[in-house]
């Protein structure tokens, strides 16, 4: 559950325990994660320069497809890569298979990725014709730059840190179906609309935090999948209105007649937890920290990074079964 009972009386609860079902598929998973040939496939080779080259009048037509640009972007999120060391390593590569192709400069990387213009992330399960059955929305920080704490507390100084605010929609199978990169000062609640813009498919069942106990929010969310069952933690002001969203004035009403854990069992709430597991999955496996500087790029950087966990997720997730 998102919200535990409240330990007043200082009995300390004993963590839950879960046991690994798939241990074998799970390692082979986890295995090709790190192979190169998925990342950089014989298919995405082929692909890897422009064949037909059309002269504008602008400068320079473009010698590497957007294929390859993104082929190398995702290289680097696997890897953590700067831009130079992600040339030499892609050239390493062709120089051992004995390609008559090349990687594209650190220079042309960094000025391409901004055209990518990626919509949505990538390896999203959307040829399913049956409803998304559940997301879960939430959003955290990706730091831009600053200080870090050793360097902080070594010269006494401030840190004058910054931050993105990275905004994810997760359904059941830990994909990620939509997200976005914001500023820090936006709110939670006007990102929603771009996110549901994302999904072409209906949802059944969406749940988010108390960031997003907003009107906007809920006709938002109704307007794309008018059957959806909406799960938002009221904030603690909240009360009964007859000019708040009927799902709104539902969540207040259950949780003032049978308290907020009863309500969270029976809305299913706890489906939250994907958004958060999808979070420390993005930090833990990519970091939290953003590698390009411009904004522009920034976005497309998250979007990348976004489509990475989900090619990650293709290859096999745990199935834990609770035994404590």
């Amino acid at each position: 559950m998102p919200n535990k009972y409240l330990n007043k009386k200082g009995i300390d609860i004993k963590p839950q325990k879960y046991r690994v079902q798939n241990w074998k598929q799970y390692n082979n998973a986890l295995r090709k994660r790190g192979s190169i040939e998925v990342w950089l496939s014989e298919e995405v080779i082929e692909q890897w320069y422009v064949k037909d080259r059309i002269y504008d009048g602008t400068g320079a037509p473009d010698v590497y497809s957007d294929v390859a640009i993104l082929a190398c972007h995702e290289i680097r999120k696997v890897y953590r890569l700067p831009l130079r060391q992600s040339q030499g390593f892609i050239d390493s590569l062709f120089l051992l298979q004995k390609l008559p192709i090349s990687s594209p400069d650190f220079s042309t990387l960094s000025k391409r990725l901004k055209k990518l213009n990626l919509k949505a992330p990538r390896y999203r399960k959307t040829d399913k014709p049956e409803d998304i059955a559940a997301i879960a929305i939430d959003s955290t920080g990706l730091k831009r730059f600053g200080r870090d704490e050793w360097h902080q507390e070594k010269h006494k100084i401030s840190g004058k840190r910054s931050w993105r605010k990275l905004h994810v929609a997760v359904d059941e199978e830990h994909y990620i179906q939509a997200s976005d990169l914001t500023d820090r000062f936006v709110p939670d609640a006007q990102v929603v609309e771009n996110l549901m813009e994302q999904m072409s498919r209906p949802i059944t069942h969406a749940t988010a935090d108390a960031a997003y106990d907003e009107e906007s929010v809920y006709e938002t969310i109704a307007q794309h999948s008018p059957e959806c069952d909406i799960v938002i933690q009221p904030q603690k002001n909240a009360v009964y209105g007859e000019k708040h969203p009927k799902e709104r004035n539902c969540n207040v009403a259950m949780i003032s007649l049978n308290g907020q854990m009863n309500w969270q069992k029976k809305r299913n709430y706890g489906r939250r937890n994907y958004s958060e597991l999808c979070i420390l999955r993005y930090k833990k496996i990519l970091g939290n920290t953003m590698q390009a500087r411009d904004f522009g790029c920034q976005r497309q950087e998250a979007m990348i990074g976004c489509g990475v966990l989900n090619k990650m997720t293709s290859f096999g997730m745990p199935k834990s079964l609770r035994v404590a």
